[in-house]
C-alpha cells in the first residue's frame, strides 16, 4: 500500500534511538524527508551519518534540541523552515518512566515528570504550528503510554502525567480539526535500552535473551510472550501520519501485545 508520504516532510523528536529512530527510518522508506532531533550531540551526528549513507545526505536533517525547551523547540523549527520551508508530520516521541508510588514521589519530582511529559508535546507542537497548518495533509502523532489507561501502583507518579497528556491531545485533535489531525499510539513493553541493559545485568548469565525476555513478558502478563518490536510501533506511527487515512483524528492505537485489561 503506498502511504502517499513520499515528498513529505517529517519531523521525528527524540529520533536517535528506539522508537524514534525506527520511525525515522521507516518514513525514510516510505520517500519522506525527515528531521530529527535529539538531547545528546555526538549520538545524533552518528545517527544523521547513518541514515545520510543509507538514504542520502539531502534527505535527512538533524539538530541538537531538549525539546522540554521553548527556545530550543523554536530554533529546531527554524532549521526545518530553513532545510525545506514546510512540515508535514510531526511525531512527538520523547519522554521516559519514572518508577516511584504516591509516597515516594517528592514533590520536585511531580513537577519534573509533568513538565515533561506535557512540554515535550507542548513545545514541539506550538514551534511548528504554522507549518503544519500550511500543510494540505497535516498531521500529529504522539508515542504516549498504556499507562494513561491502565496505570500501575509503581509508576504513578508518570501514569498519571500520561493520562493528562492524553486528554491534552484528545483536546487538540477537536481544536485543530479540518486542519491537523492528532493521533496517538499506547505502548505496552517495547524493547529498548532500558531493556537491553537489563538483560545484561540478569543475575544468571547463562540465561539467553530469548528465554530472559520470554520469563518477563510472562511475569508482565504479556499474551504474547514478548516484548515489542520499535519497527512494530514506528510502521503503525507511519500508517496514522498517512494522508490515505485522512479521517482518523483523536484516536489512539494500543500496541501492547493483548497487556491491557481495560474495555
Amino acid at each position: 500500500m503506498d502511504l502517499g508520504l513520499a515528498g513529505r516532510v517529517v519531523i521525528v523528536t527524540g529520533g536517535t534511538s528506539g522508537i524514534g529512530l525506527a520511525s525515522a527510518r521507516v518514513f525514510l522508506e516510505e520517500g519522506a524527508d525527515v528531521a530529527i532531533c535529539g538531547r545528546d550531540a555526538a549520538r545524533l551526528e552518528r545517527v544523521r551519518m547513518d541514515l545520510a549513507i543509507e538514504f542520502g545526505v539531502e534527505r535527512v536533517l538533524a539538530a541538537r534540541c531538549d525539546v522540554t525547551k521553548a527556545a530550543d523547540a523554536d530554533a529546531f523549527a527554524q532549521a526545518v523552515q530553513a532545510w525545506r520551508g514546510r512540515a508535514d508530520v510531526l511525531v512527538n516521541n520523547a519522554g521516559q518512566g519514572r518508577m516511584s508510588t504516591f509516597a515516594t514521589t517528592t514533590d520536585e519530582q511531580w513537577r519534573e515528570e509533568l513538565d515533561l511529559k506535557y512540554f515535550s508535546q507542548i513545545y514541539p507542537i506550538r514551534a511548528f504550528l504554522p507549518m503544519l497548518e500550511a500543510s494540505d495533509a497535516a498531521a500529529i502523532v504522539a508515542v504516549n503510554s498504556l499507562l494513561a489507561y491502565q496505570p500501575e501502583p509503581y509508576m504513578v507518579c508518570t501514569s498519571s502525567a500520561r493520562a493528562g497528556v492524553q486528554s491534552l491531545l484528545k483536546s487538540l485533535a477537536t481544536e485543530f480539526a479540518g486542519r491537523i489531525r492528532v493521533n496517538s499510539v499506547v505502548l505496552g513493553l517495547i524493547e529498548s535500552g532500558q531493556w537491553e541493559r537489563r538483560f545484561e545485568a540478569r543475575d544468571d548469565k547463562s540465561q539467553s535473551r530469548d528465554a530472559w525476555i520470554a520469563a518477563l513478558a510472562k511475569s508482565k502478563h504479556i499474551p504474547f510472550g514478548r516484548l515489542g518490536k520499535p519497527e512494530e510501533v514506528a510502521r503503525a506511527v507511519t500508517f496514522l501520519s498517512s494522508p490515505k487515512v485522512a479521517y482518523i483524528t483523536g484516536a489512539s492505537l494500543e500496541i501492547s501485545g493483548g497487556v491491557s485489561r481495560y474495555i
